[in-house]
């Protein structure tokens, strides 16, 4: 029953923007810990952002600060990544990532493509 659903990738030009949405069900979304991970081909999978449950809290890895927002909807049990200023080294899938309190196990979407190119 559980799902994470990303959408909203695509091919743009340097300086572009996107935004990606990860769609949940089943999940315990309000008290789970929400981040966007990417990986490039024949590169290790890294943190983008992180929006925690409570507090308003976020973090961003330093190489999207001031670029990038995650933000999270919770009665639509969706995250977003918005993404400003798109460089081509931000080519990547990027991967939904949900850290639920109730299971203590983290839950991974399928990923979507982000391609950044002149």
């Amino acid at each position: 029953q559980l799902q994470l659903v990303e959408s909203g990738g695509g091919l743009v030009h340097p300086g572009g923007s996107l935004r990606l949405s990860c769609a949940t069900s089943g999940l315990t979304f309000s008290t789970s810990t929400m981040s966007w991970y990417r990986q490039a081909p024949g590169k290790e999978r890294e943190l983008v952002a992180v929006s925690a449950s409570f507090g308003d809290f976020t973090n961003y890895a330093d190489f999207v600060k001031g670029r990038f927002t995650i933000s999270r909807d919770n009665a639509k049990t969706t995250v977003y990544l918005q993404m400003n200023d798109l460089k081509p080294e931000d080519s990547a899938v990027y991967y939904c990532n949900a850290a639920e309190p109730a299971s203590r196990y983290n839950y991974w979407g399928q990923g979507t493509q982000v391609t950044v190119s002149s």
